[in-house]
């Protein structure tokens, strides 16, 4: 009889498509996928959940704004994430939608039941709703408060900054009131319940103790929602549908449960700590009405802040996941939202960070640690895996030992959600074998016939370190831990973590003849600056069209006769006045190699020599040779910087007009290196 594996379901929060997910949106994904790869490499039955909550007001409002129903609008923003998490390689079991008919079905059951049981009751809600979160507020929860003259209350704001309006419905309540004391109870048995247990915390003292008020669980004021099926006049409060997927896509209340009766409890359900009380309060105490065990552990974990505020379109500092992958790689994103994002807390995303972490952990220190094991393989043992031989240098043992605690502490960290610690800990892996290279000099025993055995022992060393550091981070990576394997000659298909050791490296396997960088270093003042204008697009965009919109009311207000202006903030003069204008020569032209849109410049700008200047211009100029001998201006005193490997010390004026660029060309009277006044 076959052995039954032990079971583990892990959920993401469905996501709100309201707008296309950026690199924080998807931390929480990659972050749930890790834990799954991990779980299932080291022996485990995993069902991983994501999807989409696809209800409520600010969803009917965005479809409405785009001439489309809702149901379209929802299914087209849907496939966008699905094929997002396919460019993440994100290895889901399910992906839940709350328009399934089969969780629309169970909603409305589960809704009449708690109905019929006493738990929902139908009454009158007054009070203050904010569109943006889908969350209801009391007047004492708000963040802000507008007065009128006479001082009544009119309006306000959210702790999340959202403006609020008052809302005066016939509403379906839940007696979360009637939970308060079992729910006290539960933390106190379940302390580990939410993590970081500060999260505990912040729930007790801020929303139950103070009283813990019954919630408004549907909705009469908009029709997009899971009608209530007893009086469909009202539509289930969003956050009620939403928590409910969890168990609806297991199959609680259809006619196969099975799913659910294997998987349920969730073992673990990951949210951003925006939606912990939802998940934290609510939730445990509607399946606890149900009679349904709540999950066993809540992890909340912190944002993903660029340069210490939220990522957020509204304030245009937003990145996208996609731009990444398609520059960098898979792995690389990957790995470097599990390492940046520390314990529960917000981690801070910086092109700056983002490329010295691809640059020192990756390149460096794996990728190079792989390049040269792999050619002195190659050279000392004609490209052959040795037999693995413990403690056969005076440094093997140290090593060994390394290994062997790296593993131990990496199981306890992953098992408690510590990314960015577990990774921490395999590079102290990498750094100690690095250090056996030093220690070994493999170069000096190859020259010593005596000494065959001990250099034999060390390659069979590297490669075991680089076996088991490919183990290792093959939850976070999906292609690297893969091509390790390959270039050592190992059948990937055997990366597994469970009962993972130094010493079972098979012998005889043929290296590749000679290893690809799976990880080339990246020029890093190119790549932060490309990364910087992304991050900027967003807001770039934004102004861009408010520009046009305005000059577009100028236009309409004046019956087309306006003058042109350009919405560029003033500066002072003495800022105009460092910046250092110069009539050069052009001397010769080319396109640089790898680069469509770019040509190099060599000009005479009167310094001593040529300078080089790249400019993104090569589509307007087919035939850039003709340029040779004309005369423009120049930025001659900006910093140089690299652009595809090339050197740019300056910059040439053009002009854009109708989506064509022009450079400034000047009369060939003027004087190479005079300045422009």
């Amino acid at each position: 009889m076959a052995e039954t594996k032990p079971t583990f379901y892990i959920t993401t929060p469905i996501y709100y498509p309201s707008g296309r997910l950026h690199i924080g949106n998807s931390y929480t994904t990659i972050a749930c996928d890790t834990v799954a790869r991990y779980k299932r490499s080291d022996g485990y039955d995993v069902f991983f959940l994501t999807g989409t909550d696809e209800h409520g007001l600010k969803i009917e409002d965005k479809a409405q704004s785009q001439g489309k129903t809702p149901q379209e609008y929802v299914d087209g923003m849907a496939a966008q994430i699905k094929q997002l998490w396919k460019t993440l390689e994100i290895s889901n079991d399910k992906f839940i939608r709350t328009t399934d008919a089969e969780h629309v079905a169970a909603v409305q059951e589960i809704f009449e039941r708690l109905l019929k049981q006493g738990d929902i009751y139908l009454g009158e809600y007054e009070g203050w709703y904010s569109e943006d979160d889908e969350e209801y507020f009391t007047e004492t929860q708000l963040a802000e408060v507008y007065h009128d003259d006479n001082g009544k209350v009119i309006g306000g704001k959210a702790p999340s900054g959202h403006e609020v309006s008052l809302v005066k419905e016939q509403s379906y309540f839940f007696k979360m009131s009637k939970y308060a004391d079992w729910l006290l109870d539960f933390y106190h048995q379940n302390p580990h319940f939410i993590q970081p247990e500060s999260r505990m915390t912040e729930m007790v003292n801020n929303f139950i103790k103070p009283g813990l008020e019954d919630l408004a669980v549907s909705r009469t004021t908009f029709s997009w929602g899971v009608p209530v099926k007893s009086n469909p006049k009202h539509v289930v409060y969003v956050w009620i549908d939403a928590l409910l997927n969890y168990i609806t896509a297991l199959g609680y209340t259809s006619d196969d449960e099975s799913l659910f009766k294997k998987f349920w409890p969730a073992d673990v359900q990951m949210v951003g700590k925006e939606i912990v009380r939802f998940h934290s309060i609510y939730w445990p105490i509607v399946l606890h009405a149900l009679g349904i065990k709540p999950p066993k552990e809540l992890f909340a974990h912190g944002w993903l802040l660029m340069k210490d505020s939220k990522m957020s379109k509204s304030t245009g500092n937003v990145i996208y996941p996609e731009t990444l992958v398609d520059r960098y790689g898979l792995d690389a994103v990957r790995y470097y939202l599990m390492r940046a994002m520390p314990y529960g807390n917000d981690g801070n995303f910086t092109p700056e960070d983002f490329v010295n972490r691809l640059n020192y952990d990756l390149a460096n220190d794996l990728g190079n640690l792989l390049n040269r094991t792999v050619a002195m393989i190659n050279k000392y043992e004609d490209g052959k895996l040795p037999e693995f031989k413990a403690g056969v240098t005076e440094f093997d043992a140290d090593l060994e030992q390394t290994a062997a605690d790296v593993i131990k502490t990496y199981h306890e960290l992953m098992d408690q959600m510590h990314f960015a610690d577990a990774l921490a800990e395999i590079w102290k892996l990498v750094a100690r074998t690095n250090k056996y290279i030093d220690e070994t000099e493999p170069w000096k025993l190859a020259k010593d016939d005596a000494a065959a055995a001990q250099l034999a022992a060390v390659m069979a060393h590297l490669a075991a370190s680089l076996r088991v550091i490919a183990t290792l981070i093959s939850p976070v990576m999906t292609h690297a831990p893969k091509e390790i394997f390959a270039q050592l000659g190992l059948d990937p298909a055997t990366l597994a973590l469970e009962n993972l050791q130094l010493a079972d490296l098979p012998a005889g396997k043929q290296v590749v003849a000679k290893g690809t960088p799976i990880f080339p270093r990246l020029d890093a003042e190119e790549e932060v600056d490309f990364i910087q204008g992304q991050m900027t697009k967003s807001e770039k965009t934004k102004g861009r069209a408010a520009m046009a919109a305005k000059a577009k009311q100028q236009e309409q207000a004046t019956g087309g006769d306006t003058e042109l202006t350009l919405n560029k903030p003033e500066i002072r003069f003495d800022k105009f006045e460092k910046i250092e204008l110069r009539v050069a020569e052009i001397k010769a032209v080319d396109h640089v190699e790898g680069a469509d849109k770019l040509l190099k410049f060599q000009l005479d700008a009167g310094d001593q020599g040529l300078r080089q200047i790249l400019s993104g211009i090569a589509q307007w100029y087919p035939e850039p040779q003709s340029l040779v001998g004309k005369k423009v201006i120049i930025v001659a005193n900006l910093k140089p910087r690299k652009m595809r490997g090339q050197v740019s010390q300056g910059m040439l004026l053009s002009a854009e007009h109708d989506g064509k660029v022009q450079l400034a060309i000047v009369p060939q009277n003027l004087v190479n290196g005079s300045s422009v006044e």
